[in-house]
């Protein structure tokens, strides 16, 4: 058995090298990077002018953390801090020094179901996310009567299979699982694969990390799809021992 892991960067790898402590062979190739953007120099006060700043991943955190301290700026005490999961919470509450309240399961639906979130008629509302996604979010807090704008502290670029050689080698590594952490991951793998290898692609077994990732992998031919809830590395490799 062989794993497949798209999730970029350093929790890539990490997740890549527990699976090998416990003897199971992996596979890293991200599908996307993070990069920081160059587009939230006013993200200082965009956050002094919210009543709740929404964080949506970590990555959205970090990259946040990095533009506030080349522009000599702080974490304001007077906004409420939420985290669409516990590991983004975590990290937020660190850099913002607050209590950060944040759903047990970590997707958009529950987020929103949290009591902070109930009653925001006039409130400013800011959401730190990457170039796009979590539209469900904003639109469901405008309902509410919330203003609600977005900062994009980072961007994630796709990056391009261009040795066709590299899904022949998956299949020659009797690849069986695969590890998706964003629907974006999973929408561009689906578009670049060759046609050839995409009925291979659909059989094996998906790991992914929230019901509405879930659902897209079996609307596009996944026919064994698990839910992992979590996008944390200790629950993916929980999912992924034999």
């Amino acid at each position: 058995m062989t794993v497949l892991v798209t999730r970029p960067g350093s929790e890539g790898q990490s997740l890549c090298q527990q699976l090998a402590d416990e003897g199971i062979q992996a596979i890293h190739h991200p599908l996307i990077r993070i990069v920081d953007s160059t587009l939230a120099e006013n993200l200082g006060s965009q956050l002094k002018n919210s009543d709740i700043v929404i964080a949506v991943s970590h990555h959205a955190v970090t990259a946040a953390q990095s533009i506030l301290s080349k522009t000599s700026s702080i974490w304001p005490t007077s906004p409420l801090y939420l985290g669409v999961g516990q590991k983004t919470a975590h990290i937020l509450s660190k850099s913002c020094k607050q209590k950060v309240n944040y759903p047990q399961v970590s997707d958009s639906e529950h987020l929103l179901k949290l009591a902070e979130l109930n009653s925001v008629n006039n409130k400013s509302i800011l959401i730190l996310r990457g170039n796009g996604g979590r539209e469900l979010i904003r639109d469901s807090l405008i309902k509410r009567g919330a203003q609600v704008s977005y900062c994009e502290t980072y961007r994630r670029e796709y990056i391009p299979i261009n040795d066709h050689n590299i899904y022949q080698t998956w299949v020659n590594k009797k690849t069986s699982k695969v590890v998706i952490t964003s629907q974006e991951q999973l929408e561009y793998l689906c578009s670049i694969i060759p046609d050839e290898y995409l009925a291979w692609l659909s059989t094996r077994q998906l790991f992914v990390p929230s019901q509405r990732i879930a659902e897209r992998a079996q609307q596009l031919g996944f026919s064994n799809v698990t839910n992992t809830q979590s996008a944390t590395n200790q629950i993916l490799l929980a999912a992924l021992r034999p």
